[in-house]
This record gives C-alpha cells, sequence and structure tokens, in this order.
C-alpha cells in the first residue's frame, strides 16, 4: 500500500531558484516550452518558456548531445547543463546545455510570432489565436499584473476583517433592473443571469458585516465600445456599521494603495516587461457630480448637455482636470443624481435629487460605482413604489430587511477596465483572457 503525504519533491529547477548565486557553476534540470530559437551556426540559443519568465539556454555542438535541429518552437523539454553567469541574458544567467530530453512536439507550427517580444498584429487576429498569442511573453504579462490586483483584493480585505462568499449567478430578478438582462430558461421558469452580486451581498451583510465576492457578471447591452463587455469580472465587497458613504471610498483607497504596492514588489518583472510606471493613489480627491460637470465646463468651455449623467467626454475631462490641477491619478465623483441609480441606493437626505453614491475615476475612465445603501425596509419599499417596481422575485432580499440590516455600501470594480488602464491599452479586450462581445462567444 502507497500513501502520498504532500507535494513531491522536483528535480528541476524554477527561474527563482535558479538565480540563487549557489547555483552558478553547477549542474542543474530544468524543463520549459521552447519558445524561440536562434541559429547562429556552432552556436544555437534556444529560449525556454517557464512560468516565472524565460531562460537562455546555450546549444554548442562540440559540449552538447543535441542537436539544434531537433529543436522546434512550440516542443516542451527537459534540459540539463551547466548554469552560467551572462548579464546579456534574460535575469542575468544562462543554461550551457548537455543533454535535452523532449517531453512533447507540436503538431504545427505557431499561427503568430509569440517568440517576439512584440506582437505586431492586430487585437482581431490575437483574439482569434487567444490560445497562441498569450504565450507571448508581453501578452502574458498583462494577466499576471491582473492576478495581482486580484490577490491585492483578496489579501486586503481579508486583513480588514471581510469574509469571501460566493454568490449564484443564475437568479429570478436583475439587481439593477433594466433591459441589460440575460434571459434564459431554467427548468420551464424564467430566470436571468446575475447583473451583479448586489443583493446577496447585502444580505450577507447581515450574517457577517463585511463581504467580498471575486466573480463574473452578465450585461445584455448591445454596445460595441473599447471599454464594455458583456461578462466581466467584478471585484465586489459590501460592508456594514458604516458611518457615511466617505468609509467605502476609504477603504477602497487602502485596497489602491495595497494593491500598487504589492505590484511593485511583487510583480517588479511584468512591470518591467511592459515598461509601467504605476499612478500615485496615496491621496485621491473628492468631488459632487454636479460641481465636476461645472468644473470642466468652465476650464475646457464645453457646455453641460445632460444633467443627470457623466458623458464618456466629460469623464475623461474631469481625469484631465484633476491631473492638471492635483497630479491625481484617481478621482471619487460623489452624489449622482438618484434617478441614474439603483432603487437600493440611499438618497442624500439633503438632497433627495441626488444619492450618497460615488463612482472612481482613473486617467478618465470609471472602473468602480458604489455607495450607500437603503437598510430600512420600509424607506426601501417607498422608493420601490416610487419607481412602479414590483416585489416578485426580491420576497428573500426584502426579507432581510425586515430581520434587521446596519447601516452599510459597498461598491464593484470592474477588473479587466482597471488593468486595461494600469497596463496603458486602450480595448478592454486586451485585458480580458476570452472576451465576451456582441460579435464573440469563442474560444
Amino acid at each position: 500500500m502507497e500513501f502520498l503525504s504532500g507535494v513531491k519533491p522536483q528535480t528541476t529547477l524554477e527561474l527563482k531558484e535558479l538565480q540563487e548565486e549557489s547555483r552558478l557553476g553547477s549542474r542543474v534540470r530544468v524543463n520549459g516550452a521552447v519558445h524561440s530559437i536562434r541559429d547562429m551556426g556552432e552556436v544555437a540559443f534556444v529560449v525556454l518558456r517557464k512560468r516565472g519568465g524565460i531562460l537562455q539556454c546555450v546549444l554548442e555542438e562540440e559540449s552538447s548531445s543535441v542537436s539544434v535541429k531537433t529543436v522546434r518552437e512550440g516542443q516542451t523539454v527537459e534540459a540539463e547543463g551547466i548554469l552560467e553567469r551572462d548579464e546579456r541574458a534574460p535575469y542575468g544567467i544562462e543554461l550551457r546545455v548537455q543533454e535535452m530530453r523532449i517531453l512533447s512536439e507540436p503538431c504545427k507550427g505557431m499561427p503568430l510570432p509569440v517568440g517576439k517580444w512584440k506582437l505586431n498584429t492586430s487585437l482581431e487576429a490575437k483574439l482569434n489565436y487567444r490560445n497562441a498569442s498569450l504565450r507571448n511573453i508581453r501578452e502574458r504579462a498583462k494577466f499576471r499584473i491582473q492576478e495581482g490586483i486580484t490577490r491585492g483584493f483578496r489579501d486586503y480585505l481579508y486583513g480588514q476583517g471581510f469574509t469571501e462568499i460566493h454568490t449564484p449567478k443564475i437568479g429570478a430578478k436583475g439587481a439593477e433592473g433594466g433591459s441589460n438582462i440575460f434571459k434564459l430558461d431554467y427548468f420551464h421558469r424564467p430566470a436571468v443571469l446575475a447583473q451583479s452580486p448586489q443583493l446577496y451581498k447585502q444580505m450577507m451583510v447581515g450574517v457577517f458585516d463585511r463581504v467580498f465576492e471575486t466573480g463574473p457578471v452578465f450585461r445584455a447591452e448591445k454596445h460595441n465600445t473599447k471599454r464594455h463587455l458583456n461578462e466581466y469580472t467584478s471585484l465586489d465587497f459590501e460592508m456594514g456599521y458604516i458611518q457615511s458613504f466617505e468609509d467605502i471610498m476609504a477603504m477602497e483607497t487602502g485596497f489602491l494603495q495595497y494593491m500598487l504596492q504589492l505590484l511593485k514588489e511583487e510583480y517588479a518583472d511584468e512591470l518591467r516587461i511592459l515598461n509601467l510606471t504605476l499612478p500615485k493613489a496615496d491621496r485621491i480627491p473628492m468631488v459632487r457630480f454636479d460641481r465636476a460637470k461645472e468644473l470642466v465646463a468652465e476650464k475646457y468651455k464645453r457646455a453641460i448637455r445632460n444633467p443627470f449623467d457623466l458623458e464618456p467626454e466629460e469623464e475623461h475631462l474631469i481625469g484631465t482636470y484633476f491631473k492638471e490641477e492635483y497630479d491625481a491619478d484617481f478621482v471619487f465623483v460623489t452624489h449622482y443624481p438618484s434617478k441614474k441609480r439603483p432603487f437600493y441606493a440611499m438618497d442624500d437626505p439633503q438632497d433627495p435629487r441626488f444619492t450618497l453614491s460615488f463612482d472612481l475615476l482613473f486617467r478618465g475612465l470609471e472602473i468602480t460605482t458604489g455607495g450607500q445603501r437603503i437598510h430600512d425596509p420600509k424607506m426601501l419599499r417607498e422608493k420601490m413604489e416610487a419607481r412602479d417596481m414590483g416585489e416578485e422575485g426580491l420576497e428573500q432580499y426584502l426579507g432581510a430587511f425586515e430581520y434587521g440590516m446596519p447601516p452599510h455600501g459597498g461598491l464593484g470594480i470592474g477588473l479587466e477596465r482597471l488593468t486595461m488602464m494600469l497596463v496603458g491599452e486602450d480595448n478592454v479586450r486586451e485585458t480580458t483572457l476570452f472576451p465576451r462581445d456582441l460579435s464573440r462567444l469563442e474560444p
């Protein structure tokens, strides 16, 4: 009888281990995928792609049992040889290969030049061949940055006493109403895909006080813009016992500071690969919705066309204004009009035309929507009645308030959008592994 007692020790080394000074000059074993080949005749440079980055291997006819003619891009291999210092190589090391064993062979050649530093091809081609394009080092780095954002979100909120939850993505009713709902048949009953975990988050505040979730949300919007998707990942949290909706903005500010520091410390390679300079989040200004519109109208001589919403151009100008005036990359725009916020948004007691809510703009693009929620069941029902909303499908949600709920609020962050802005792309599909939009259901 055999038993497993944990992870098996590996005989192959990863990049961090290879960078240890004590490894230099010793014989080591590595594995990886053949990323690119440069045949110089008697000497060939074979770059292996590993989970932590790339490793330069040197094949020399006189000292290696391997012929470069047997090596092909896309092969996975196991190689052994002497590890040496070479400042010109990635991470300052290279492997002088003595033996190489082929683990698997590709059936066809790469449809894109993934071994090149930059994929000089169209977004459409990158998405059509997504399983190949993501193997490019720079393409891959974007999603390592995305991992860092999610990791920072989780780690920071765990440290702030939040409990991670996982809510259904199929429900009886949308959280925000409207027409942007994907409808489906659920065993002969009408159902919808979740626009947001909002209703469940609020219910769970009555259980854990502070909760968060990272998961997909769905919007059936017939748009084809550079900033929208029909399925995206939302970073959500909800917190109880707040003093005001500013507590929510303060919590997000803390997350941003934590996440940016994490990227700086743990994702330095990816920042270098993408040549990124991280934004500042030490002090984030706040401005009322109506005042923000006035400021950009005055400075940039732009007429206010819609008093109840921010147009994309206005968001961009608000970002420009606060960068020019305060050197701020982020800005909270507060007190959005009630008619543009969902039924659960708390109206401002000083002026019920506006809500105790906010958007966070990052370099002129909205990446977060949040605010204080109504926690009184009578007030909640009154607002629903004023909007001619029925209670069907919301009985369990409303029931949670009948049992008592603390003052609370929360937010949702669009992960792909935040990644797009951090890495300097202008289309959210560039920072979505497998985008879903009006025209794309594959791959």
